[in-house]
């Protein structure tokens, strides 16, 4: 395992290592789901590699304006902005993710998730309905956003301590556009964090096992933070090409 890539430019320590390691151990869970979660149903949306030095996260800046829900025109994918996922500067994550392609990306609880790139808002979970004792799988993520970018990559984020106001499925959002925030909702172990996955879009509200990461994001995560644009939608097209949208294998890890 790869170690931790913290941001050396603020004063303030990163997480202690075993804490990180413990948590990423843990996989944010393994168990195997027994019921569909519950989303706010889309609407209508919008359709459509070199990883640089590690800097501080790209965003907007604070104050971001409230999403509309006029579509705009869909731009040349290729041409598409993309920033980090969490915008701070002290934050660590690992390359490699429990049982399936995904990364925990550990910063302070509160710090801005935002969009990465422009794109609709796909599905919106505001309430925490993980219990340990189940149902498993698709309320892992306590509470949790995903977006379809205009690049028709599906960016995937969870364990939120909260949904901004006005985000809500059909919602179009722009880079940097803040969603929510970090937290430790679903099956985080109590630890802040934010899951993030990249996936392509699938049929119907039970493909949590695709939702939650197919694709690795460490090198994509590793270009935006350096202000890069390396773009996953070869890689997502690439497996779609592969898998189309299978079900979820029995004994597959709950996590995320």
């Amino acid at each position: 395992m790869s170690l931790l890539r913290p941001d050396p430019r603020r004063t303030r320590p990163a997480y202690p290592v075993l804490l990180l390691v413990a948590a990423v151990l843990a996989g944010c869970g393994t168990d195997e789901p027994v019921a569909g979660p519950v989303w706010d149903g889309p609407s209508a949306v919008a359709t459509g590699d070199q990883p640089a030095t590690p800097t501080a996260p790209a965003g907007s800046p604070s104050g971001s304006p409230a999403p509309s829900v006029t579509p705009s025109a869909t731009p040349d994918a290729a041409a598409l902005r993309r920033v980090f996922p969490v915008r701070a500067g002290n934050v660590a994550y690992h390359p490699t993710h429990s049982g399936y392609p995904g990364t925990d990306i550990f910063a302070d609880c509160g710090e801005p998730v935002v969009a990465v790139t422009d794109g609709t808002v796909l599905e919106v979970s505001r309430v925490d309905r993980f219990r340990k004792k189940g149902p498993l799988g698709p309320y892992n993520g306590g509470l949790s956003v995903s977006l379809l970018g205009d690049d028709g990559v599906r960016y995937y984020g969870s364990h939120l301590s909260v949904v901004s106001p006005g985000v809500e499925a059909g919602v179009r959002v722009r880079s940097g556009q803040q969603l929510g925030e970090v937290g430790r909702t679903g099956n985080a172990n109590n630890v802040c964090h934010l899951h993030f996955g990249l996936s392509p879009k699938c049929t119907g509200h039970d493909d949590w096992w695709i939702r939650r990461g197919v694709v690795w994001p460490a090198k994509y995560l590793d270009s935006w933070r350096g202000k890069g644009n390396r773009s996953p939608v070869a890689a997502v097209t690439a497996w779609e090409r592969e898998h189309g949208c299978p079900r979820a294998p029995r004994g597959s890890s709950g996590a995320g």
